[in-house]
Order: C-alpha cells, then structure tokens, then sequence
C-alpha cells in the first residue's frame, strides 16, 4: 500500500513539476529579463469625421518598437504594421491597404528616430506577414528604394532571406544588431504567412492568424498544424503580448463590428495572451478535422468554403470601390 501510494506521490509531483514549466514563463515577475513597453488605451479607428483622421497613426510601444495603424478613412482594413529598430538595421513588417503613402511615412518615422539616437542613417528591411492584398499594396513604394531591402511576401523569399530549410516545419530568424527575431512559417490564414517573435519584448507578432476577429482560415489543416507548432514555440518563453494585424472584435463579447466597418468605437483591445493561443489550439483540436465556424469571446474560427473565396473577393472589390467613392462625403 505505502509503495503504491509512494509511487502516486511522486506521480503526482512530477505532473506538477511538468504542468509548472508548461505555464512558468519567466522565474518570478521581475526577472523575465524583456524590455518593457506600453499599448494605447484606444485606437483611431477612422472617422466619423474623416477630414480630421490622420491616414495613420504611430505609437511607440518602447523607443526601439512601433506600431503604426493605417485609418479605416484610408482602407477599412485598418491594418497594423510594425516597425522595429535594432543596432544595425531596422525593420517594417507590412506595407498596408488600398493607396496609401507608407513609402514617405515611414521614412518619415525613421527619420526621427535617427535624430533621437544622433545617427545618420539606418539600413530598412521590409517584410511580411503574409501575402493578402491588404498587408502588400505599398510594396512598390519601396522597391528600389536607397538603404532598402525588400522581401516579397512569398515562401521562397521568407525561406532564402530568414534561413528557414523546410518549410513549414522549420524556424528561421533574423538578426536587426544585438535585436534577433524568431521567424515562424504558419501557413493556414495564406500559404506564405509568417509570425515574428521579438526576443527584446516576448512581443509575438501573429498576423492575421489570430488578433480579435474573424480568424478567416483557407487550408484548414494547414492552420491547425501551424497553430500547434506556435503553442510548442511559446512553451518556456516569455511571451508579454500577441499583437495581430487588425481588430474587428468589438469590447463586448462576442459581438464584432461589420465587415467593411471604417469607424469602430469601443473596440477590442489589439494585445491577446498566450492563454488566447491556447484557447484557439484547444478548440481547433476539438473541431477533429472538420472545419465549422466557432465564435469565442475574443474571436472566431472562421473556414473559408473554397466555393465561396471567390463571392468574398468580390464583395471585398465591391466594398472598396464604395469606399473610394464615399470616403470623402463623410461629414467635417
């Protein structure tokens, strides 16, 4: 009897042990040993008064990291792009929505940065992370532009400039000086999405793979094996924030804001947890290979029908050209 209740004890323990260093991320609070930073309490989403939004808005998560949000006034994606400064290069990851001038204004961001840290220029890598309409329209902006490295958002391009050897299944990474990004292939959301992992912050950058939203999904195994590497990624590392690319989900619970949505008051907060990647793994699993459409508090499965791609495309062309038309009569 004490042999097998012995036996239970330490059973018990090890599972503790191997439970604790699943959740344990850092040691105790004040040694995770990342730089510090601050998010917004809102956003400008765009409008109501279209006239006094500026087409984008930058806010310095700490002075190395920023992240700049295009107005839903521009394109109603409302996309967010990073731009992060390491000792020998900096590096934008995306280039926004619809006509947009990301070229100028992010040389302009540069520029002042430059003359805070009393340096005269500053090598640009410009990124992706992934290959969607909304996340590459200013790419030509930059192509052929002094001081800049352009990388197509597609897997031969991710896979050459960040080492990765086998895609999906392998990390790659790059260094910006004394600054190394972790660069995850996570295909799913778009055959050539990436996520960037910033050691510096524990900052998880994760795209359109999960944000508050509608998570679309167009291969579904493809996300679910990708969200399942990203969890076993985050085991044992400090992870501070999951910053995605947009927000459609409203402060409410599970209540998101229309599709096409230019001003959004009340939104959902842009930073998720890791608790939120656990949660998404786990009601993946529970799916057992059959999409369906499953609304969360923060955000919502959503497989796309490849019959039904090419209608959302279409109301997606439909909404942008009604927007181009009406941005302009909003009131101011």
């Amino acid at each position: 009897m004490m042999g097998r209740r012995s036996v239970a004890i330490r059973l018990g323990a090890g599972l503790l042990f191997v439970s604790g260093c699943y959740w344990a991320q850092a040691p105790q609070p004040d040694g995770a040993g990342v730089e510090p930073g601050d998010l917004p309490a809102s956003w400008i989403t765009g409008g109501p008064r279209c006239m006094e939004v500026p087409d984008w808005q930058v806010h310095e998560y700490n002075p190395d990291f920023y992240i700049i949000r295009e107005s839903g006034c521009t394109h109603y994606e409302k996309p967010f792009l990073y731009l992060i400064f390491g000792k020998d290069r900096a590096m934008l990851i995306d280039t926004g929505a619809g006509e947009n001038d990301i070229g100028r204004f992010s040389q302009t961001v540069l520029r002042k940065w430059l003359r805070r840290r009393k340096h005269d220029s500053m090598p640009l890598l410009v990124t992706h992370s992934h290959g969607h309409s909304d996340h590459v329209a200013g790419d030509k902006q930059f192509e052929g532009m002094p001081g800049v490295t352009f990388v197509p958002a597609t897997i031969e391009a991710a896979q050459k400039q960040f080492g990765i050897a086998s895609w999906p299944e392998s990390l790659g990474s790059v260094d910006l000086g004394d600054r190394v990004l972790d660069v995850i292939p996570t295909p799913g959301h778009q055959l050539a999405h990436i996520m960037f992992y910033d050691r510096r912050t524990g900052l998880l950058l994760t795209g359109d793979n999960l944000y508050p939203g509608r998570l679309y999904i167009y291969d579904f195994p493809a996300f679910v094996a990708s969200t399942r590497r990203v969890v076993q990624f985050t085991e044992g590392r400090i992870v501070t924030h999951l910053l995605g690319c947009h927000i459609e989900q409203s402060a409410s619970p599970y209540v998101e804001f229309p599709i096409g949505s230019i001003f959004q008051p009340g939104e959902h907060a842009l930073a998720l947890s890791r608790g939120h990647l656990l949660e998404l793994n786990e009601g993946l699993t529970k799916l057992n290979g059959k999409p369906a459409r499953v609304a969360y508090r923060d955000f919502t499965i959503w497989p796309v029908d490849p019959k039904i791609q090419q209608e959302m495309r279409k109301t997606r062309e439909e909404t942008e050209s009604k927007q181009r038309e009406s941005q302009w009569k909003q009131p101011g």
